[in-house]
């Protein structure tokens, strides 16, 4: 069938086009359909939407994607891609094999997929979870897709948390702290999906963070080290699409989070890693015996594809630092790397780094690097190869100057601090977008407070997000205080 071309203003992430509907029936195409449409460059495969009133008949819509399709075309039906039947497959609950996830990783990558059968993969692994062959196979694909770097060394270290924690920004102090005892640490780092700040929210207060594969090399041949957004440098491609499918329902089922961290470790060349795994209420990991579990999971794919992994199982009840927002948690990092800073995220920075030494084999001291200095320059080194003022200190930073603090309804004991609640009033407040936005704590599990004594400061850059942040603060409870008797209670 010939159509004439009409470019549409309309963005897609997959090859689009838009048939009428007459069109479509004498073609006998339906929606999500895939046409070939071959034109003056060549032939392209896009996936079909249906319309009686944005294109006429014997036109063709282009969306954006597909701006450089010009002229009269021919249209004819094309094959659905076969990772569509492998998805449909694991909907099913049936065992996918190397190939098949090969051919589905490959598709997503490409945007073959539409939004709703990238969906459907991402509810089948959900429901039916992935066997460990299957995260090994998944695993690997992921890895062979996009960029990979290659290091001229024996030893190139790295760290990742599965995430789940507030605050817990221990990746801008360990990673100079690591990198200042003479290792290679490139580390890329994912924003925001559902939290306050991502590592790369936050690092980006102090500098730039979207850079390619070469420059990325650049920088950590100048500074030994990097904490750059994954995004930009195409490591694992594929990963970034799935999240985004993810996101809506906040699913991030374990095999597939294990073949994503994974996958992103061994495109960046890293040999050694340290796996942060938190577990508690509100964490990802609820228990113990998950967390373990999870472990055990991560170092067999990890040994299955030749990487080195220590996990560090470590408790995610309550968020780590005070600060929840980007500028809030690079205010607490810098403190941190000054020697100052809040207890918890140093004991933790601290704690993994020596673990990373020891399984990369160096005799150094967290602690001491920390105390001397030496992280604090290695970070401005850092700082200033990505483009920013190594110089910052933790007074250069802005934070949201609208306020509500949240103070004590009664004298008792703070129980718990629920990281979910934390993450949602910081992003209402307009957190990571406003890096100035966020949730200061002022107290911590275990501390005793007087009625009203102030357990959290929201800060936000415009008044309505404070005013929304503050909707959701009056009809939960971030932070609980428990009388005495109400505390035994809950204990026995």
């Amino acid at each position: 069938m010939q159509l004439d071309v009409e470019p549409v203003d309309i963005a897609s992430r997959s090859p689009t086009v838009l048939l009428n509907e007459a069109d479509a029936a004498e073609l006998g195409a339906h929606p999500l359909d895939r046409v070939h449409v071959e034109h003056a460059g060549g032939t392209t495969v896009a996936i079909v939407e249906l319309t009686d009133e944005l294109v006429a008949p014997g036109v063709i819509g282009t969306t954006r994607r597909l701006a450089s399709v010009r002229g009269t075309v021919e249209v004819s039906l094309a094959p659905t891609p076969a990772s569509v039947r492998y998805i449909r497959k694991k909907l099913d609950d049936i065992e996918l094999d190397a190939r098949e996830f090969g051919r589905v990783v490959d598709d997503i990558t490409e945007d073959r997929l539409a939004d709703v059968e990238l969906g459907a993969y991402v509810a089948a692994v959900y429901a039916n979870g992935l066997s460990l062959q299957e995260t090994m196979h998944l695993t690997e694909c992921m890895a062979d897709a996009g960029e990979v770097i290659s290091w001229d060394r024996d030893v190139v270290a790295d760290k990742h948390s599965i995430g789940g924690v507030a605050g817990n920004r221990v990746t801008p102090v360990l990673v100079p702290l690591v990198a200042a005892a003479g290792l290679t640490v490139p580390k890329t780092s994912s924003r925001a999906v559902t939290s306050a700040a991502g590592t790369a929210d936050t690092m980006e207060v102090f500098c730039d963070v979207a850079f390619s594969r070469e420059e990325v090399e650049e920088i950590v041949e100048e500074a030994g080290a990097c904490i750059v957004w994954g995004g930009a440098v195409n490591l694992s491609p594929v990963d970034d699409k799935i999240i985004r499918a993810e996101t809506p329902l906040s699913l991030d089922p374990p095999g597939q989070l294990i073949a994503s961290v994974l996958s992103k470790k061994k495109s960046a060349g890293s040999t050694h890693v340290v796996i942060d795994i938190p577990y508690g209420e509100g964490a990802k990991v609820e228990s113990l015996a998950e967390a373990r579990e999870f472990a055990v999971d991560v170092r067999r794919v990890a040994e299955h594809i030749g990487l080195t992994v220590e996990c560090a199982i470590t408790r995610g009840s309550q968020p780590i630092g005070r600060g929840v927002g980007p500028a809030l948690e690079a205010r607490d990092v810098l403190a941190t790397l000054d020697g100052a800073g809040p207890a918890d995220l140093r004991l933790k920075s601290v704690r993994l780094a020596d673990l990373l030494f020891e399984s990369c084999g160096v005799d150094a001291d967290a602690t001491d690097l920390l105390d001397s200095g030496a992280a604090r320059e290695r970070f401005g080194a850092i700082v200033a190869a990505q483009g920013g003022d190594p110089d910052v200190s933790p007074g250069d930073l802005s934070v949201g100057r609208h306020t509500r603090v949240v103070h004590a309804d009664r004298a008792g004991v703070v129980t718990h601090v629920d990281n979910r609640l934390v993450n949602d009033i910081a992003r209402r407040a307009g957190a990571p977008k406003d890096t100035g936005a966020g949730i200061d704590l002022h107290c911590r599990v275990g501390d005793a407070v007087e009625a009203g004594e102030p357990l959290f400061t929201v800060h936000a850059e415009v008044p309505a997000k404070l005013d929304d942040a503050g909707s959701l603060v009056d009809g939960s409870e971030a932070v609980r205080v428990r009388g005495a008797q109400e505390t035994l209670v809950e204990r026995v």
